[in-house]
């Protein structure tokens, strides 16, 4: 029996594996179809709970800073129309969500306070939908949850020293969980700036942000415990990614002056 659910879990992994934009392999269980659906009802839920900024001025420079990004996403998200809101909420947060959707918080438009940040936030965000990691999380915990339950069938009967051999696993898997979520962030910085050059904003302004934040406070939980690579080895690996990533800014510059976003 143990044998079987291992050979269905290897299964499913092999079925299911992908290679990310940036040459990563992933497993993910869920369609596109799916994930935006669930992408718009969840957004659907945020307008609902948490009040929006609507100020024309605020929406229309957030938007501007959007769609200088999206035109250099790959074709299949081409057809999508990306809904951009700003919600009043002073913590310097930002979202995207699959089927197009992006959310700004009034405190990150404080912290971000050009438009050059500003899109390194939203490229970032928008990297997470691209590279599919809503889709990887979900389908990593169901796999969890799979190999968590083949370990209770081998155990057997379930005595002290079982619960013990679970809990081990429970606390290894979120492990697992917690250095691909640090991946996941390194991966959607790396999108983000190549989006943020493409689009003909300053690349070396999303080094600048993450100084920022440092500078703000950050977090102060250990990195290996964190879901979040640290400030320092955020703006380390952004340095170590502008050689490749100033071209595609001078590209966009050369070809004029992209179309500039005021407050």
């Amino acid at each position: 029996m143990y044998r079987t659910v291992i050979m269905f879990i290897v299964s499913c992994c092999l079925l299911a594996c992908v290679v990310s934009p940036t040459g990563r392999k992933q497993v993910l269980f869920y369609s596109d179809d799916d994930m935006s659906q669930m992408g718009s009802a969840a957004y659907d839920q945020i307008k609902q709970q948490q009040e929006q900024v609507q100020d024309s001025r605020t929406l229309a420079y957030v938007t501007c800073v959007t769609k200088r990004l999206t035109p250099h996403l790959p074709r299949e998200f081409q057809s999508i129309q990306w809904e951009v809101n700003v919600f009043k909420d002073e913590s310097a947060n930002a979202f995207a969500l699959p089927g197009g959707k992006i959310g700004v918080n009034s405190g990150m438009l404080a912290l971000a306070d050009n438009p050059d940040m500003l899109a390194a936030v939203i490229g970032h965000e928008i990297g997470h939908v691209w590279a599919q990691h809503g889709n990887a999380r979900m389908s990593k915990n169901a796999l969890m949850q799979v190999g968590l339950a083949a370990a209770a069938i081998a155990a057997g009967e379930q005595t002290p020293e079982t619960e013990m051999a679970l809990a081990a696993l429970g606390l290894a898997g979120q492990g697992v969980v917690l250095a691909y979520s640090r991946k996941h962030e390194t991966e959607a910085d790396e999108l983000g700036l190549q989006l943020m050059a493409k689009g003909g904003f300053d690349p070396q302004q999303a080094i600048e942000l993450w100084r920022k934040m440092a500078a703000k406070g950050g977090s102060q939980m250990p990195e290996f415990l964190s879901t979040h690579p640290k400030e320092s080895t955020r703006i380390k690996d952004l340095q170590g990614e502008l050689p490749r990533i100033l071209p595609f800014y001078q590209a966009a510059i050369a070809k004029g002056k992209p179309t500039p976003c005021r407050r």
